[in-house]
């Protein structure tokens, strides 16, 4: 195992490589003069010679491009332009906050998925299940601000359950969290039905059965064990993008997460906190592809690693 995870943290190099370099090129060539940006409508050539002589926008693109690497290496890419704080600094603040929901979040949502999903394969075909289906339709088609909106309204601002706004913690987390859960779990229940149903249907199903296995374990043992495989890889895959995909449920509560903090830089045109994100989440999507190799052969140990 230690040689493939060798192996594959080498073939990752060329891989991030072309992130740097993609990164680098949409931000220097398409994305504009940051110096004309940060100078403003009134400013003169002399001052935006001087911008750009402080941010290294002046010097030759190969240039450029090695202080970029140097400053992923380093894990420092300076200081922000809207608030002067060093960007290093922004994301260790910003991550606490977004995994105290996210973690949570996807916990609940997977477990709920899982049993649920295995719930509504024991009546698959009924009315119950076609019931649940609908349900699920209905509950993907309404817009996320509407959960926004009536939860809000309801359990915070009616019932006076939960706060709104600010953060201290996870008592402030507990609302978006279940927002959350709201929003993600209509989708998630029917593709996690749609990986049990597909196991069901196969030869070593109907093989236990024949052996008069009971269907309670026919589904816990034999079913869920092999549909875990395509479970794992939606929950892993999804990990790094839930980061920025939660920034509706950080703006509307006031939560310093990274998903907010992406959200602000785009509108202040905060290049390095941009960049430093973006290539952070490539990273992170990579070790998570790793980490669900991994887990496969945890999962079912007839999965081998080549």
């Amino acid at each position: 195992m230690l040689a493939y995870i060798v192996r594959r943290l080498w073939q990752m190099l060329p891989t991030m490589l072309g992130v740097v370099v993609l990164v680098f090129v949409l931000f220097n060539w398409v994305g504009g003069d940051p110096a004309y940006i940060l100078a403003g409508k009134m400013a003169n050539a002399d001052s935006i010679a001087n911008i750009r002589r402080q941010l290294g926008v002046d010097q030759p693109y190969y240039v450029q491009l090695w202080i970029f690497i140097k400053q992923i290496v380093t894990v420092d890419f300076g200081l922000s332009w809207a608030t002067s704080e060093p960007v290093a600094n922004i994301i260790a603040t910003r991550l606490g906050p977004s995994l105290t929901v996210l973690v949570p979040l996807t916990v609940l949502e997977t477990l709920i998925g899982i049993a649920l999903a295995l719930a509504i394969a024991f009546v698959r075909g009924s009315l119950t299940d076609r019931a649940v289906m609908i349900a699920c339709t209905v509950g993907m088609s309404v817009s996320i601000l509407v959960y926004i909106i009536v939860f809000q309204y309801g359990l915070a601002y009616k019932l006076g359950l939960f706060p709104v706004q600010g953060w201290d913690g996870l008592r402030y987390a507990v609302l978006p969290i279940l927002i959350g859960l709201a929003v993600s779990l209509a989708p998630t229940l029917r593709l996690f039905r749609s990986f049990v149903l597909d196991e069901v249907g196969q030869d070593y199903v109907r093989t236990a059965r024949a052996k008069g296995l009971s269907e309670r374990r026919v589904m816990w043992v034999h079913v869920l064990r092999n549909a875990a495989i395509p479970i794992l890889t939606y929950v892993m895959s999804n990990l790094p993008a839930l980061l920025i995909g939660a920034f509706l449920l950080e703006r509307f509560f006031g939560i310093p997460g990274i998903g907010r903090e992406v959200i602000l830089a785009v509108e202040r045109s905060d290049f390095p906190v941009i960049k430093a994100i973006t290539v952070y989440v490539a990273a992170a999507t990579m070790v998570a592809n790793l980490l669900t190799d991994l887990l496969y052969q945890a999962v079912d140990p007839r999965v081998k690693l080549s």
